[in-house]
């Protein structure tokens, strides 16, 4: 349930479901970082998500009212969390929290993930989740400093 007592639904990403989840995926994080064109890098996503899904990875969507809300990309083998994304008019609500409770059912030895060092309110999300920084590195593609994070049962 959502902060608002709304049933969100997680399903499979389906084919169809691409280019809803691609704009949801550009407009929230170009409101997090304004000065990057993320438009410009939804061909690069929409490649990322495909290359996943190829090498064991699933990619999941948050429904409420037939709407994507929610996103997340998960590899349950290797527990790797790739992508997860929340509708900017649904961060804060639940939604992130509900994603991650399927990826904790899906991965249950554990989920390892990279995020943006400064990114706090990711940051601060997954330490209330439990996550704990193993390590530090630099994003290939962008080369700004990432923290690796992991959650263990």
């Amino acid at each position: 349930m959502t902060d608002n007592g709304a049933a969100a639904f997680i399903r499979p990403m389906r084919t169809e479901d691409l280019a809803e989840t691609l704009d949801m995926w550009v407009a929230a994080w170009q409101a997090a970082y304004p000065a990057i064109d993320f438009a410009a890098r939804r061909g690069w996503t929409r490649d990322r998500i495909a290359e996943l899904e190829r090498t064991g990875s699933i990619g999941l969507v948050a429904l409420l009212e037939d709407r994507i809300v929610g996103a997340m990309v998960l590899n349950p083998d290797s527990g790797y969390l790739d992508q997860i994304v929340v509708a900017t008019a649904w961060q804060g609500r639940g939604i992130a929290d509900i994603l991650l409770a399927k990826a904790r059912r899906l991965a249950p030895a554990g989920i390892e993930l990279h995020v943006n060092q400064d990114n706090a309110r990711a940051i601060r999300f997954y330490e209330k989740h439990g996550f704990v920084t193993t390590g530090a590195d630099v994003n290939p593609r962008s080369g700004a400093p990432i923290f690796r994070m992991s959650w263990r049962p």
